[in-house]
């Protein structure tokens, strides 16, 4: 299954997978905006601090490029989750920044 978040428009309504590689990022490095933040909801954490030392991390963070440094897009409760474990680093994917 595609997840939307791997798709692509081509045409206005069709999709096409777009290969994303899974990469290591060193979790200080990637910024949280202050809007992301306040999403943060403790116990979704612990539950999934919880999992992930069980089964390990089972989906990547995404985050973009802007400038030199690397900007959190989706996945703050499992960027948390590994931080509150002392992990020093995550799996995610880089994706590109919407334009427009």
């Amino acid at each position: 299954m595609i997840e939307p978040w791997q798709r692509q428009p081509i045409e206005g309504k069709r999709y096409r997978q777009k290969p994303m590689e899974n990469q290591v990022l060193k979790i200080d490095d990637i910024y949280v905006p202050v809007k992301r933040r306040r999403t943060l909801d403790p116990e979704t954490v612990s539950a999934l601090a919880e999992s992930i030392l069980e089964e390990g991390q089972r989906m990547p963070i995404m985050v973009r490029h802007d400038g030199k440094r690397l900007v959190l897009v989706e996945g703050l409760q499992r960027l948390e989750a590994c931080r509150s474990l002392g992990e020093e680093t995550i799996i995610g994917v880089i994706v590109q920044a919407r334009r427009g």
